[in-house]
């Protein structure tokens, strides 16, 4: 049997959404999607409590979420290319329901991990679809603020999941129940609106092969992707330090215990992340990396002390300003680096991008909570702070030098 599947360059199924809907749809429903990822993080404090597992768990129990969108960005990371937007989003969206529907069940932190796993092939597998089909959605008036809202779901929702679940967690004590049959309704709405609306990918024969793990940086992206790799560490492991630490942080360094408390620390940083992404939009990409590298070092600073003086205002305060620079210095380098990616190049360059990210957000939360053995929390939450400071160093200086060699070519010119 032939490994092709005969799928042609044939006009898609006619759309039964407008562009324009379908544009607010998709950008809704991506920031929804990692709203789901932010969800479970004041509520393992709570499964904590009930189920009395050690606090290494908690380290699994993130790491798995990482796993698996990391295998599902390398996997099919490019295959809307390929298939089209539209019925890998969908499908995505089907296994993001399955997902919820596990945690709404969840019994144990078995459960819960197993539901971590199958969120994070959903959202790996949704993710560069998603960021490569709003920007092909928005109108061509609107083209950078679909590659801004593109950039600046993830951590939107991020922070909103953390701070509606420790709101509910607060005020209910059916709050997982309440949260993941919410998500789970939220998620059939998006795929049904994902399939019905327009394809902006030309369908190609898909092979096999296809499938084998890889990323795409095509050759006019390199030097660009290249210098944005120290910035992309920064960034996520900022936001795998508040999301996989920083709850631990609460109550062993400055005993607080309460799910709404997590919720609003984890909150904090992906929020400025979000309105500083914004409001900074207007500046030429390589501006707003050099900002926001400067703030995600001067802001994990003021995290490093807050952590260490067991001072909450200072570990908030540096949270604030190290997620401005998140939301500025992502939203710029992915603005830098998307428009250099042919259409059909673009779900792959996002997937190199991601792949980045979130084995930056994954990997040393990990190391981090192997080490917390052997060295205590205290020291291995500094010092992943202080290495925080150093790759925004790095990435300011990798950003400042492309600066200057434009400089120099232009006056060349």
């Amino acid at each position: 049997m032939s490994s092709e599947l005969a799928l042609t360059r044939a006009a898609p199924r006619t759309a039964r959404i407008s562009r324009t809907a379908a544009f607010g749809a998709a950008a809704a429903t991506f920031a929804t999607l990692y709203l789901a990822a932010g969800a479970p993080t004041p509520l393992l404090v709570v499964y904590q409590r009930e189920w009395g597992f050690p606090e290494w768990v908690l380290t699994v129990a993130f790491a798995a979420y990482a796993g698996g969108l990391l295998a599902a960005l390398l996997v099919v990371g490019s295959l809307s290319d390929r298939l089209g937007r539209r019925p890998v989003i969908t499908a995505a969206l089907i296994v993001e329901v399955v997902a919820m529907l596990m945690f709404f069940g969840a019994n144990g932190i078995g459960w819960v991990i197993a539901a971590r796993v199958v969120q994070g092939v959903a959202t790996g597998a949704a993710t560069s679809a998603f960021s490569a089909w709003i920007v092909e959605l928005a109108p061509e008036s609107r083209k950078r603020l679909g590659a801004l809202l593109a950039s600046l779901a993830p951590a939107a929702g991020l922070g909103l999941g953390a701070l509606l679940t420790g709101a509910a967690v607060q005020l209910s004590s059916h709050a997982s129940q309440i949260v993941f049959a919410t998500l789970a309704l939220i998620m059939l709405f998006g795929a049904a609106a994902a399939a019905l609306a327009p394809e902006t990918a030309v369908r190609e024969r898909f092979s096999w092969r296809s499938l084998m793990p890889r990323v795409a940086v095509p050759n006019a992206a390199k030097r660009e992707f290249l210098a944005a790799v120290p910035v992309h560490l920064a960034t996520w492991m900022l936001a795998g330090l508040f999301f996989g630490l920083v709850p631990t942080v609460l109550g062993a360094v400055f005993d607080l215990h309460s799910g709404l408390v997590s919720g609003v620390t984890t909150f904090v940083e992906p929020a400025a992340a979000t309105v500083a992404g914004y409001l900074l939009g207007r500046f030429v990409p390589r501006r707003s990396v050099l900002i926001g590298t400067a703030a995600l070092a001067v802001g994990s600073t003021l995290i490093t002390l807050g952590i260490v003086q067991a001072d909450y205002a200072l570990l908030i305060g540096g949270g604030a300003v190290a997620g401005v620079g998140f939301g500025t210095s992502f939203s710029g380098a992915l603005r830098g680096v998307l428009p250099l990616a042919r259409p059909d190049e673009r779900a792959g360059l996002s997937a190199a991008v991601y792949v980045v990210a979130y084995l930056s957000f994954g990997v040393p939360a990990i190391i981090a909570g192997e080490l917390v053995g052997a060295f205590g929390l205290l020291p291995v939450a500094v010092g992943y702070a202080v290495a925080i400071v150093i790759a925004a160093a790095i990435g300011f200086l990798a950003q400042w030098r492309l600066a200057q060699a434009s400089a120099l070519t232009e006056r060349s010119a």
